[in-house]
């Protein structure tokens, strides 16, 4: 399921879209068995001081389905200092030479690791590739000895995406219910 096969969520009497929002957390590396790597060729390559262009591309290729809205409203300067800094790693997962999603580590934060965004282009879902990646970027997190790794998802999110945060050692700690401006 695409996002594009989804319903626009229902908006409150104020125009405002109810969504809940899931934090999950990571205390210890978790010992669980290695995600089989996809059948496919794949590459997973780090973006050196990624360009705002190509940042954009990536978020709304992977985001648009899911009504991802937050670092569309940010300054060219505003993001570029976010992505660029050194503390945070974009790395993207290739299929045949194709973009086909990516993870945002965010280590900005001492003794966490966030990960700040993860997914993969509407395409690409549904080709074993999300465990794969997902396994691999949790890997890549405990790498930087953290006392924690964290991520967030939420109800505009896809349906597969807290079960699986959850079946790869995830463990929510606290849901807030908002209400937001629907993305433009």
């Amino acid at each position: 399921m695409t996002g594009a096969d989804r319903a626009t969520p229902p908006r409150a009497v104020d125009g405002k879209w109810p969504v809940t929002v899931t934090y999950l957390e990571m205390r210890e590396r978790p010992q669980r068995p290695t995600v089989p790597r996809p059948a496919v060729r794949i590459a997973l390559m780090r973006a050196e001081k990624p360009t705002v262009s190509f940042y954009r591309y990536l978020y709304d290729a992977v985001g648009r389905s899911w009504y991802w809205y937050e670092r569309k409203r940010l300054s060219d300067a505003a993001l570029r200092a976010i992505i660029q800094d050194e503390k945070v790693e974009v790395v993207v997962l290739y299929v045949a030479g194709v973009p086909a999603g990516y993870a945002e580590l965010d280590c900005r934060k001492d003794g966490v690791v966030d990960l700040a965004y993860f997914g993969l282009v509407p395409e690409f879902i549904g080709h074993g590739l999300g465990g794969y990646f997902l396994n691999w970027a949790i890997d890549e997190a405990w790498q930087r000895g953290p006392e924690r790794v964290t991520v967030n998802t939420c109800t505009l999110d896809h349906p597969r995406a807290l079960p699986l945060y959850q079946r790869l050692g995830f463990v929510p700690y606290r849901r807030a219910d908002l209400m937001i401006d629907p993305p433009r």
